[in-house]
């Protein structure tokens, strides 16, 4: 948390990797009968924590409430990346216990808006499957688990009604691998922003990573700069006012690479709504 405020006296390399300070959103206080948890993660919290604000803004103009259970953290995939493996399935069980009662209240979804948690977080039957006391929940919540723009999927006609025309219309759009090939989720975010009135440009190389990868521009950054820097220029030659990803490590990524605005893109969605 302390990240943004030192950020000036970092070493460049360093000073790349933490977002400079930002307005905070107000997280909603109105309460609604139908509730959603969300993984409030470990890393986005600290470097970019409107995303989490803007999603429970979203889903509270359409009457959701936003549910963080307070003992859920890391969903595991740093500890996966570094091959410690027992810790990632300490992190599993403990984020199920934390979410175990709001599941059994009749929470309708855990929401995620970082694919790289959501990925991980689907794969929690498989990696406690042998687990006699997590394998049968472990089941239960990646059933429940669903990326933000799936749930909002089911409301584009009422966010078309709610949003209106901003300074904003034109974004590129770089769809994390964790979106696009980890949970083989595609098309989504394009269909729901194009619903919204945006003009919304692909590079030809979407399909490719920029470069962050978990850990990767930490433990390769040769390797990751260079993919950071060949993103960029594809996403820039679309001349977008805007470049929007699903994933904190994607945009803290490009955004230490480029003057372009970079954001979240439920970020958009809640300037849409709200202003």
């Amino acid at each position: 948390r302390r990240g943004p405020r030192v950020r000036p006296l970092l070493p460049k390399r360093l000073r790349d990797k933490v977002p400079p300070r930002t307005r905070l959103l107000e997280w909603p206080h109105r309460t609604h009968p139908r509730k959603m948890l969300m993984l409030g993660g470990c890393v986005q919290p600290s470097m970019l924590p409107n995303i989490n604000i803007a999603t429970a803004r979203v889903l509270d103009a359409l009457g959701i409430e936003t549910i963080v259970a307070p003992e859920a953290g890391c969903c595991g995939a740093i500890r996966l990346h570094l091959n410690y493996h027992d810790e990632a399935l300490d992190d599993a069980r403990r984020n199920i216990d934390a979410w175990w009662p709001f599941v059994e209240q009749g929470a309708e979804a855990i929401v995620m808006n970082a694919s790289g948690c959501g990925a991980t977080v689907l794969e929690y039957a498989h990696l406690l499957r042998d687990d006699p006391a997590y394998a049968e929940k472990a089941q239960r919540i990646v059933s429940l688990t669903r990326d933000i723009s799936d749930v909002l999927l089911a409301f584009e006609a009422e966010l078309a009604t709610l949003a209106r025309r901003r300074a904003i219309h034109t974004v590129a759009y770089h769809p994390p691998c964790t979106l696009q090939h980890g949970q083989q989720s595609r098309g989504r975010v394009e269909r729901l922003l194009e619903t919204l009135g945006i003009d919304v440009r692909l590079p030809a190389d979407s399909h490719l990573c920029c470069g962050s990868a978990g850990t990767y521009s930490l433990t390769q950054p040769s390797l990751s700069y260079r993919l950071r820097k060949q993103k960029l220029l594809t996403l820039q030659a679309l001349e977008p006012q805007m470049i929007v990803s699903g994933n904190v490590g994607c945009i803290a990524h490009l955004q230490s690479g480029t003057q372009i605005p970079v954001a979240h893109w439920i970020q958009l969605v809640e300037h849409l709504l709200y202003g």
